[in-house]
């Protein structure tokens, strides 16, 4: 090709990676088209890899927004969790949880454990893992949803937010158990559990036993209803009782 035609060429790359959106693609075909000469590349494999860092770079766009969408108060990897604290099988629950069949079954999660034990770690990891499959995820704990749903109420657009809520392939629910709640904040947390109801996943955290949820919601049947539909069919993953936070505190003084 001549000098004239490069030119051409690269005009004519630029106009129509613009015109269909194709940022990456217009900013690395010339670096990419060198590499392919110097290494014989043929047509195809130039192609191939012009369209992939595009696609690569989309992704990671999306997985970033997805995790700015999640709203999560901080960001905890499954591969920095000891899990040699935590109950003997812990670990294998987990692992075949982050396959993810349990969210195109729309199964339940309960992380169960006492202060410290690292459920919220892991309900975040798993949150982490799901939009990192491109999943739809939001975290919030049990207090701060209750707000948010009795605001909306408020407002009269309740109906908006738990279709909202619907939508989402996760919700995480952290901190069940810290604060009661009200007859009418328990029972917009129902509606948001009821929606998702045997169609999309909710994974919580709680600090107490089921038999125990009682102290944060006062209606016993509504208790019932709400541990029946967080078990059925679900995952309980209990954390135990060695605080991660105490021991790591105990060594820092020993330290």
């Amino acid at each position: 090709m001549t000098a004239r035609s490069d030119v051409a060429a690269a005009a004519a790359i630029g106009a129509a990676t613009r015109e269909l959106r194709l940022p990456v693609v217009r900013a690395e075909a010339e670096r990419l088209a060198e590499e392919a000469l110097r290494s014989h590349a043929s047509h195809l494999a130039y192609l191939a890899e012009v369209l992939s860092v595009e696609v690569d770079e989309r992704t990671e766009r999306r997985r970033r927004r997805l995790v700015a969408e999640a709203r999560f108060p901080r960001l905890k990897q499954l591969g920095d969790f000891d899990f040699s604290l935590a109950p003997p099988g812990t670990e294998a629950i987990v692992a075949a949880l982050v396959q993810g069949s349990y969210l195109e079954k729309g199964e339940p999660v309960v992380f169960l454990g006492d202060s410290g034990t690292g459920k919220s770690h892991l309900l975040i990891a798993l949150g982490l893992v799901a939009t990192g499959a491109g999943k739809r995820v939001r975290y919030a704990t049990a207090a701060g949803l209750v707000n948010e749903l009795v605001e909306a109420q408020d407002d009269r657009r309740l109906a908006r937010l738990v279709a909202r809520f619907g939508r989402l392939d996760l919700l995480l629910v952290d901190e069940l158990g810290y604060v009661a709640l009200d007859g009418r904040g328990a029972e917009l947390l129902f509606q948001v559990i009821t929606e998702r109801e045997e169609r999309a996943s909710i994974a919580t955290a709680s600090n107490l036993p089921f038999s125990e949820w009682g102290q944060i919601i006062s209606d016993p049947r509504l208790v019932a209803a709400i541990v029946d539909r967080l078990t059925f069919n679900g995952h309980i993953v209990e954390t135990g009782q060695n605080s991660y936070r105490l021991r790591a505190t105990r060594s820092r003084r020993k330290g």
